[in-house]
């Protein structure tokens, strides 16, 4: 298999407003967007919106509610970057799980979910390198 990541796609209960979560709140473009479906084109790879139940049942697995373990996270160039992105996803609904802070391998994070609870992290980390077209490596 290769060792890459080509699409991340969220369930989400409401897709308008997830829409304007994304679209609105953060500034996001979507790619293509159709009634049940909303692409976003990032940095080699692409996130999706899709309608929770919809996509359980094309994975066939239950919405049970639980955490299950995955975090989505964005890396900015430096720890005011972190703020100023957490403000901004608070202001367009993120709910804050954990406020940005300095974490224990060196750099700075910070959590929080968006309106249909998928937890996000953004944090600066000083051994990673963003590049001038929006990819990170570390």
């Amino acid at each position: 298999m290769d060792q890459r990541l080509s699409l991340i796609t969220l369930g989400v209960d409401d897709l308008p407003r997830a829409r304007r979560f994304y679209e609105d709140g953060l500034g996001w473009s979507p790619l293509q967007a159709q009634d049940d479906v909303c692409f976003y084109q990032l940095p080699g790879l692409a996130l999706a919106l899709f309608g929770r139940q919809a996509l359980a049942e094309d994975a066939r697995r239950p919405v049970d509610g639980g955490f299950s373990g995955v975090t989505i996270a964005i890396n900015e160039p430096s720890p005011a970057d972190v703020d100023r992105l957490f403000a901004e996803a608070l202001a367009a609904g993120a709910t804050a799980l954990k406020p940005p802070e300095p974490v224990f391998w060196g750099g700075y994070s910070g959590y929080f979910a968006d309106p249909d609870g998928h937890v996000w992290e953004v944090a600066h980390n000083p051994g990673c390198t963003i590049h001038p077209d929006g990819r990170t490596t570390f």
